[in-house]
C-alpha cells in the first residue's frame, strides 16, 4: 500500500491535510448524531454527552458488529455508520449508567 503523495493546492493549501480535518469533521457529526439518537432512545441530554457518547459508541459499534460478523443491510455508508455509532452509544450508555450505579 504506497502512502499518499502530498499535492500542492494553487492557494498553497495542502489536499492531505484538508480531507483529514474533515474527515474529523464528519466523525464527529456522525458521533454527535449517534450520540443525539443514542440518548433519545435511553435516555440523556447535553451536546457533549451526545458527542462522548457518539464517537466512543462508534468505535464499540464497529468493534463489536465486526467481531460478532454482523453486516448491516444498509447500502447508504453514511446511515450504516450512524445506525453502527447509534448501536455502541446506546451500549456505552447503559454500562456507564451501570458503573455509575
Amino acid at each position: 500500500m504506497a502512502i499518499p503523495e502530498r499535492q500542492p493546492r494553487s492557494n498553497g493549501g495542502d489536499v492531505m491535510r484538508d480531507d483529514t480535518i474533515r474527515h474529523v469533521v464528519v466523525f464527529l457529526v456522525i458521533g454527535a448524531i449517534a450520540g443525539w439518537l443514542a440518548s433519545w432512545i435511553v435516555g440523556g441530554s447535553g451536546l457533549l454527552t451526545y458527542l462522548l457518547s457518539g464517537v466512543i459508541g462508534a468505535f464499540v459499534g464497529g468493534y463489536l458488529l465486526t467481531a460478532l460478523k454482523i453486516r448491516l443491510p444498509i447500502n447508504n455508508v453514511w446511515l450504516s455508520q450512524i445506525v453502527t455509532a447509534t448501536i455502541g452509544a446506546i451500549i456505552v450508555v447503559i454500562v456507564a449508567r451501570l458503573i455509575a450505579g
